[in-house]
């Protein structure tokens, strides 16, 4: 790797051009013209998740009215939309709002080092050419916005399977598949119950190149409800009141029905279980039990709800092509799975979708006057603003509603941080936990992915600033009024240099 000595400064540093990114450029470009924004994205496409992944049938889980940015309206017909239809709307934002001109692919920041004396991020990326051909960068930031998700793009979790190299055909984990891979014809066995496994099950069965049979194969159930892929009422509205103001509406009603339900499952779970068990029964082929294969342990939106569109998941078990299983894997054989209850799955291909592998500030390890950060001893301010990082935000979306939903009161929190500094004179923003902060965990789900993660995730306080809400509904009640505090400590550069010489004057 060749070290150029290139050298680029900047107001703003946006990290991550996926959705997060691409919508906290467009916000802060807005609010702040004259402020110079860079976006800064790892691989050589725009999308995050959206390019990543390539897996049949991957697709959003959240509607997309919701999902989709506020200042952006989503006009396709799909509710429940597929990468490809997201890419191609993220692909539209960039153009639209110029995020073209400050967008560096092929950009991955390595290191983030702050210095209090320059108040200023130094940031040392790796920057590869068309060629392949890596050389180093180091970008000068005043304030960076971490939005580079909060997974491992580098790979997926899979846990340890006995005879695992006796499987005589392929085992691919959904976070790894290949573009061009060909499962026509195959008996596919996909080890999961979560989000990805209910999308690929009946994926996988549809068009000429369709599986000959798929099982899911579940260790615990997930609740999984049905959802139309179309929202007959979004498009009344849309013809009624127009694009920009159906789609305002849309946004509206859709969130509200998503509080209203998460609300209402949490807070009385023995009549969710029960509305969501006879829901699920009427979609079941009379052969399936429904109290086996589709009756969680955990009370609803302990995990996450699994969506299908039009019920094609449920479908899929009627046509007779596909089939749930519920058991726990003893070992793998040279065609399949053996397992614990002494039943074979065949199989040509094992898909373990097992999950995520969690990761916050996509792996850098920031240092702030040469300490490493660590980030399990640090608590967010309104969740976005980590304490003892100066200049620093985060995004952090969701659990119990759209992710997405959550980047305008965070992109209105980070300007009215900038607002401050630049009315002062400020240079430096830095939040500070108070002493005997009663805290809490950072996210509210029991997702294994989530559970594994916990101890190296930040903490959130059980009260204001410090507080955040995973439904937005709540969550935006926090960012009402002043959104700046006493908690956060504002200076001015006092550089080392200065010091000596105000000391030597005295």
């Amino acid at each position: 790797m060749k070290d150029t000595g290139a050298m680029e400064s900047a107001d703003i540093v946006v990290i991550g051009a996926g959705i997060s990114g691409i919508g906290a450029a467009r916000h802060l470009m807005a609010d702040f013209p004259d402020k110079k924004v860079i976006l800064l994205e790892s691989r050589d496409s725009i999308g995050g998740t959206w390019d990543l992944f390539r897996y049949p049938g991957v697709r959003s889980d959240s509607d997309l009215h919701t999902y989709a940015y506020e200042f952006k309206p989503w006009r396709h017909r799909s509710a429940i939309a597929e990468a490809p239809l997201i890419r191609e709307y993220l692909g539209e934002t960039v153009g639209e709002f110029g995020l073209d001109e400050v967008l560096r692919l092929r950009h991955r920041v390595t290191s983030a080092d702050w210095s209090t004396d320059e108040a200023r991020w130094t940031l040392q990326v790796t920057v590869t050419d068309e060629a392949g051909t890596e050389h180093t960068k180091t970008i000068k930031a005043r304030f960076v916005f971490s939005a580079t998700g909060y997974y491992r793009y580098e790979s997926g979790y899979t846990p340890h399977f006995e005879g695992r190299d006796d499987f005589r055909g392929d085992i691919l984990h959904p976070q790894q598949w290949p573009e061009d891979y060909d499962h026509s014809g195959k008996r596919v066995v996909i080890i999961g119950s979560g989000a990805t496994a209910v999308t690929m099950l009946p994926a996988m069965l549809m068009g000429d190149g369709a599986a000959a049979h798929v099982t899911m194969l579940q260790r615990t159930p997930s609740y999984i409800a049905s959802q139309p892929r179309v929202d007959g009422i979004a498009l009344r509205l849309t013809k009624l009141l127009g694009a920009k103001l159906g789609y305002a509406a849309t946004r509206r009603k859709n969130i509200w029905i998503d509080f209203l339900l998460v609300s209402t499952l949490r807070k009385f779970p023995d009549f969710g279980r029960k509305a969501l068990r006879k829901w699920t029964l009427k979609e079941l082929p009379a052969d399936v039990d429904v109290d086996t294969h589709f009756n969680p342990p955990y009370a609803p939106w302990d995990e996450r709800l699994c969506v299908t569109p039009d019920g094609e998941f449920f479908k899929a078990l009627r046509d007779g092509d596909a089939e749930v299983v519920t058991d726990r894997i003893d070992r793998f054989t040279e065609d399949g799975i053996l397992l614990q209850s002494g039943k074979t799955l065949k199989a040509d291909l094992i898909v373990t979708a097992t999950g995520l592998v969690m990761q916050l500030l996509g792996g850098i390890q920031p240092t702030v006057d040469g300490r490493p950060v660590k980030l399990s001893d640090a608590v967010l301010y309104r969740g976005a603003l980590i304490s003892g990082m100066p200049n620093w935000a985060m995004m952090l979306g969701y659990t119990k509603a759209s992710w997405t939903l959550r980047l305008g009161n965070v992109c209105r929190l980070v300007g009215d941080v900038l607002r401050r500094m630049d009315t002062n004179g400020y240079d430096i923003a830095v939040p500070v936990a108070p002493d005997g902060l009663a805290t809490t965990d950072l996210l509210d789900l029991t997702a294994g992915y989530m559970q594994r993660a916990k101890p190296e995730l930040p903490r959130q306080g059980t009260e204001l600033p410090w507080r955040m809400h995973t439904t937005f509904v709540k969550d935006n009640r926090l960012f009402k009024g002043r959104l700046v505090d006493r908690n956060i400590r504002f200076s001015v550069r006092t550089p080392a240099a200065d010091l000596t010489s105000a000391a030597a004057d005295s």
